[in-house]
């Protein structure tokens, strides 16, 4: 066991690193629109910014764990830090849509490895009687980088080029590979568990597969036949995933987890969520920047809602949680967040801000409500020896669904948004609404741009409705597999304010 100075040193490595993650998860969001311009790339290339990391990111957590603990966790982190810190500075020097999905690609690496062995270290590093002051702050680190991310991106767009969102990350990760090399011991888990390449290989050829298919149905059409064979070649290889987790003698996930009532509706509930939230977070700032015409670090503070609204949800679901169970609180926050996108979807071209931070409230509010609960019943139901592949089960199921809602909700838009756009349109404008908005303002077009900025209103309000069916019908599925009135896992939101305090953080 490390001193006790140097276990917080590591902590502090730690959270560093896994600040860099956070941040990294909502800065890209507010570059979207710069991107789409500088870079010539359309709505699906900048699906693809998104996809490349979160799809990498999801099929490698899990092997990354077990990989951790055959051969050495801090030799795998290190070696993750370094990817991630070379992977933001590609990202950051990028010439073409395919060099930053490339990089996004090696950034998702990096990350899938730091965060599950990261975690891990800190089962190490720290007793029982710590470990839980630990997880809070290493946990709050991360959340830190929600908030962040928008006004931190929004700020640096304004003031630097664009590369600069992706350079932020270089400073964190170098004093973390420091430290990490200084304070943090090597450690192993279970060395006897063996590798499932068949596992790995089908789980991630699933994913891409089922996402790029998704992606081509929308410059395609859901009726293409190479889109549709994508998408089933998916859906096929992750069946035969499922199977063969069921009948080899070391799988990659153990299936027996999803017998616990509350881990799987947990597991599911927050899946559910994270499709809703980062579907939001791609559409929202490419509205403010298209349709209200603001710069980056504006469109970041008109996000502020979502995330203030989320930590408020978070805190209240809290404290009625441990009075009315879950269930209940999670059931109603995915109906908030339906409520939300419901209203939202009204939204029209010259709807004024006002509205649109109401209903965007009402869906943070909601998220709050579902995510920090779902994870807490999932988390909560797992024993100590499981929670280590339960987590990095849950973690990839939530990458998993963020990928997916960023996949649909941004096929539906642009599909919508292209169908809504007159005939006259030009390429650019069928390309992107932001290189259709730039356009027109070069053409002195105000005509095409009133047309460009509505069409993309009429996507974005058709994505919301989508986002709203798939709320409602969570709301309906935490009622069924979610037990009864319960009491949630240590709150987190008290726990972390008590630790930040004893600890002087």
């Amino acid at each position: 066991m490390a001193t006790s100075k140097s276990r917080w040193y590591a902590l502090a490595a730690l959270a560093l690193s896994t600040l860099a993650i956070g941040l990294d998860t909502t800065i890209l969001s507010v570059a979207l629109p710069t991107l789409s311009r500088d870079l010539h790339a359309s709505t699906g290339d900048l699906q693809w910014f998104t996809n490349a990391y979160l799809l990498v990111l999801a099929a490698v957590l899990l092997p990354a764990g077990m990989l951790g603990d055959r051969f050495g966790r801090k030799k795998f982190l290190l070696g993750a830090l370094f990817v991630f810190g070379a992977a933001s500075a590609a990202c950051a020097w990028s010439a073409s849509t395919g060099q930053l999905i490339a990089a996004r690609t090696a950034l998702g690496l990096g990350a899938a490895v730091i965060m599950p062995l990261s975690g891990a270290v800190l089962t190490v590093l720290f007793e029982e009687k710590e470990r839980s002051r630990a997880l809070s702050i290493w946990l709050t680190a991360s959340a830190l980088g929600i908030p962040l991310g928008p006004l931190l991106g929004g700020w640096l767009l304004d003031n630097f080029w664009w590369g600069s969102v992706f350079l932020i990350n270089v400073p964190l990760i170098g004093i973390a590979l420091i430290a990490v090399t200084l304070w943090v011991p090597e450690s192993h888990g279970d060395r006897t568990r063996r590798f499932d390449p068949l596992g790995v290989g089908l789980s991630a050829a699933g994913l891409v597969a089922l996402t790029y298919g998704i992606i081509e149905a929308g410059d395609r059409g859901w009726g293409d036949t190479r889109s549709l064979t994508t998408m089933i070649a998916g859906v096929v290889a992750l069946g035969a995933f499922v199977f063969w987790q069921r009948t080899t003698s070391a799988p990659l996930v153990d299936l027996g987890l999803f017998k616990i009532k509350r881990f799987t509706g947990g597991a599911v509930l927050a899946t559910v969520a994270s499709f809703g939230m980062l579907g939001l977070l791609f559409s929202l700032p490419q509205f403010f920047a298209a349709v209200g015409g603001h710069d980056a670090f504006g469109s970041g503070l008109r996000l502020l809602p979502v995330i203030g609204g989320l930590l408020v949800g978070a805190r209240t679901a809290e404290k009625l949680a441990a009075r009315f169970g879950s269930r209940a609180v999670i059931a109603g926050g995915l109906t908030l967040m339906a409520a939300g996108m419901l209203l939202g979807a009204t939204t029209s071209a010259t709807s004024g801000y006002g509205f649109v931070a109401t209903w965007i409230s009402i869906a943070g509010i909601g998220l709050g409500f579902t995510l920090p609960p779902a994870m807490d019943a999932a988390l909560g139901a797992l024993t100590a020896e499981r929670s280590g592949v339960g987590n990095g089960l849950l973690q990839a199921m939530r990458q998993v669904g963020g990928a997916i809602g960023v996949a649909v909700l941004g096929t539906v838009l642009n599909g919508a948004y292209r169908d809504d756009l007159p005939a006259t349109a030009g390429d650019a404008a069928r390309e992107s609404a932001a290189s259709g908005v730039a356009a027109a303002t070069q053409a002195g077009d105000p005509g095409m741009l009133d047309a460009v900025r509505t069409a993309f209103t009429h996507g974005m309000d058709t994505s919301l409705v989508v986002a709203a069916v798939v709320a409602g019908a969570g709301a309906i599925l935490a009622l069924f597999m979610l037990p009864g009135k319960d009491r949630p896992a240590a709150p987190v939101v008290e726990q972390t304010e008590l630790t930040l305090a004893e600890s002087g953080l």
